[in-house]
């Protein structure tokens, strides 16, 4: 059985092409997540399963720019697996004309797992907690079940860029939010790409869009004065597209290379804005591109 989300979209969604952020979905997804367990799935007598979970990670994959009109955007939620300490939720968010015509804007998977804020450590789900979720559980998405390859880690100055929380990024649980994770990735990319535009002698970097994003939460990031590190690197280069990977370290923990707290992976491809299609780079940037890589 699929859950159905009727998101409200703002205004400050839209990016400065005029679609929805990359990083906003991620926050409507949290919303279907959060309708569906808080209000359907009850937990055990403590209170909702919404508010008994943390998310282990989080998989986008972009399909059509979804641009705000004024009304919701469609999302369903549902459950392809529950094990004994974790479940997977699948999303779609889309629009449906009167006929039954559906648009995809985005299909998503999130990985869950039971959590004891008071310890701060994983647990196992409850019974209950298990059959509340297996109310909701269908096939999962093809395109979502292949698992993320990172590359190895590569730290320089020219993907360096000092990660510091600010107060409303932390949640109730004291954590920095999931959602926030996507735009401390974003901010990272922008800072690396304004440095290759830089080191490549162009004017300006091409139009770009995310097609897909890959996050994995290791530990929570907190609220503090300090920083925190994130690395962002090129991982391959195409002929349209690039990959690009990150990881958030906190070397106040652990000295040297840093306790690894979260992790991404991010396909990007070129475009052309005048016919909204995927375009090769200027060569001089994809050399660039290729040196670094």
């Amino acid at each position: 059985m699929r859950h159905r989300y009727e998101c409200p979209m703002r205004w400050a969604d839209m990016d400065l092409l005029g679609h929805v952020n990359n990083v906003v979905y991620a926050d409507y997804l949290q919303e279907a997540r959060v309708d569906m367990l808080r209000v359907h799935a009850r937990g055990p007598a403590t209170g909702a399963l919404a508010e008994a979970l943390i998310v282990v990670s989080n998989r986008l994959v972009y399909v059509e720019p979804l641009v705000f009109d004024g009304g919701p955007v469609s999302i369903e939620c549902w459950v392809t697996e529950v094990r004994a300490a974790t479940a997977t939720l699948a999303y779609e968010v889309f629009r449906e004309t009167p006929a039954g015509e559906r648009t995809v804007y985005l299909t998503a998977s999130t990985v869950l797992t039971p959590y004891v804020f008071a310890d701060e450590r994983p647990r196992r789900f409850a019974a209950e907690e298990r059959a509340a979720l297996a109310a909701y559980l269908e096939e999962p998405l093809a395109a979502l079940s292949r698992p993320t390859e990172y590359g190895a880690p590569r730290h320089d100055e020219l993907g360096h860029y000092p990660l510091r929380v600010r107060f409303s990024d932390v949640d109730v649980y004291g954590h920095v939010n999931n959602v926030k994770y996507f735009e401390f990735f974003q901010e990272a990319r922008v800072s690396l790409m304004a440095r290759q535009v830089e080191a490549a002698g162009l004017e300006r970097y091409p139009s770009v869009v995310v097609a897909q994003q890959d996050i994995d939460y290791r530990r929570p990031i907190l609220f503090r004065a300090e920083p925190y590190e994130c690395h962002t690197w090129i991982g391959h280069v195409g002929n349209r597209s690039m990959v690009l990977e990150a990881e958030i370290r906190d070397t106040a923990a652990e000295p040297g290379t840093g306790e690894l707290l979260a992790r991404g992976r991010f396909v990007m491809v070129f475009f052309d804005p005048a016919t909204g299609r995927s375009a090769a780079p200027p060569e001089e940037l994809r050399q660039a591109l290729l040196a670094l890589a």
